[in-house]
């Protein structure tokens, strides 16, 4: 018997390039994906139990490619393309590969697949639904668990998805030269969404979903493989390395979160940290500077400061206003207004603030709401922060958060005494 783990993992790893070789030989992304998930439920029900082949990527394209002429052959409606197939030999198209046998040398796929799974034509949703089953490799029951929705929900969005690229006609191969930097941005903000989901889930009793964050670094691990001189790449695998880092010291037992500042450090995953702070480290060096190269450096000084007390805040707001500038957003202004509360003092991070009530991409979320009622606490106004936290509690969807804002709402209560002095 082999190791599920080793098999889960070797599955999600081999999943694009046998979904890029069908869809190079056949076209057809949406019946292609099809094939590949049925082989990789098949494989992961015969691996664990008979062993994983001589040549695993061989059985994988063997077993999808049959199903797909199956598929083809037993579907009345598409008589056509049935025809177009039995020309073919499937003898020769898919000969069973015995133990030690190779394909012939293909490139992996996984970096085309990103780009066409990430394609603009699909909606932001649809991008991270259909990357993390076409080159995730996992299923719409998996997908729809991390997501909290409903597994017929997320089958009608991947369905949609794959449906709009066969409408859209999108190609399988790599963009023109012309585009491709600004598909990459596309392809790595996706990982960046899916990797944010996993790491604080947006709703749900959990505050994470360590499965999808490690799913998001093992494609961006993938992604980096392939382009290693890509500044961008790196900064962005770095990040979520130093981030993830913080992963087994942001709960209590029962799952209530703890703050960055009260977090215990030596819970922090220090190989993922090391990793992290060389990776950010060497590309600073010598790639242009982009935004996930300014977070991750943020996130390594976060990491390397042994107490929160230690924490080089003047660097941090150095880099935020730095990344203000490469890549301005609501969400970094609302990250900068805290470094510059903690260089500066409270009012200068909430004047930061009230910038951003009239941006309508911030204006209603309730992590305006929770960063104001902090800097409020640390300014000694605790009604205000009060109604801040209360505020921010109503309006997030993540049970873990909603539970941490009333907490220190509760601490605050009027009809407790407020407080005359905040807690650093």
């Amino acid at each position: 018997m082999t190791d599920d783990l080793g098999v889960e993992d070797l599955l999600r790893r081999l999943a694009p390039q046998a979904l890029g070789a069908l869809i190079r030989r056949y076209g057809h992304f949406d019946a292609c994906e099809d094939a590949v998930q049925e082989a990789l439920l098949a494989a992961a029900v015969q691996w664990p139990e008979e062993g994983v082949p001589g040549n695993p990527l061989g059985w994988l394209t063997t077993v999808a490619g049959r199903r797909l002429i199956d598929q083809w052959r037993s579907d009345e409606a598409r008589k056509q393309r049935e025809a177009t197939v039995a020309a073919l030999s499937p003898a020769d198209a898919f000969t069973a590969p015995g133990p030690g046998d190779d394909l012939p040398p293909d490139e992996d796929d996984t970096l085309t697949l990103l780009f066409m799974c990430c394609h603009p034509a699909l909606s932001a949703p649809s991008q991270v639904a259909l990357t993390l089953r076409a080159v995730g490799g996992l299923t719409t029951a998996q997908i729809a668990r991390a997501f909290f929705v409903p597994e017929a929900t997320m089958a009608q969005r991947i369905s949609r998805a794959k449906q709009r690229v066969k409408s859209t006609g999108i190609p399988f191969g790599m963009p023109p030269e012309q585009e491709r930097e600004e598909r990459l941005r596309v392809v790595l903000h996706v990982l960046y969404l899916i990797f944010n989901e996993g790491y604080t889930t947006s709703s749900g009793p959990d505050l994470q979903s360590p499965e999808l964050a490690g799913e998001a670094i093992r494609l961006t691990r993938s992604v980096h493989r392939l382009l290693p001189e890509d500044g961008e790449v790196a900064g962005l695998l770095a990040l979520m390395l130093l981030t993830d880092a913080r992963r087994g010291a942001r709960t209590n037992p029962d799952g209530t979160l703890i703050p960055l500042a009260e977090q215990d450090r030596g819970r922090w995953n220090r190989d993922q940290i090391g990793e992290g702070v060389e990776l950010i480290t060497e590309t600073l060096s010598r790639a242009p500077l982009g935004p996930y190269q300014l977070q991750a450096a943020i996130a390594a000084v976060h990491a390397e400061a042994p107490r929160a007390d230690d924490t080089d805040w003047p660097q941090i707001l150095a880099l935020y206003e730095l990344l203000g500038r490469v890549s301005p957003n609501p969400m970094v202004t609302l990250n900068h207004a805290i470094a510059a509360a903690m260089v500066n003092g409270p009012e200068s991070g909430l004047e930061m603030l009230r910038a951003l009530d009239a941006d309508d991409r911030l204006a209603e979320h309730h992590r305006l709401d929770a960063v104001r009622a902090h800097l409020l606490e640390m300014a000694g106004d605790h009604r205000a922060a009060w109604e801040s936290y209360r505020t921010a509690a109503r309006r997030t969807t993540s049970l873990p958060e909603q539970r941490y804002l009333e907490a220190r709402a509760a601490r605050l209560a009027p009809e407790g005494g407020v407080r005359e002095t905040a807690e650093p």
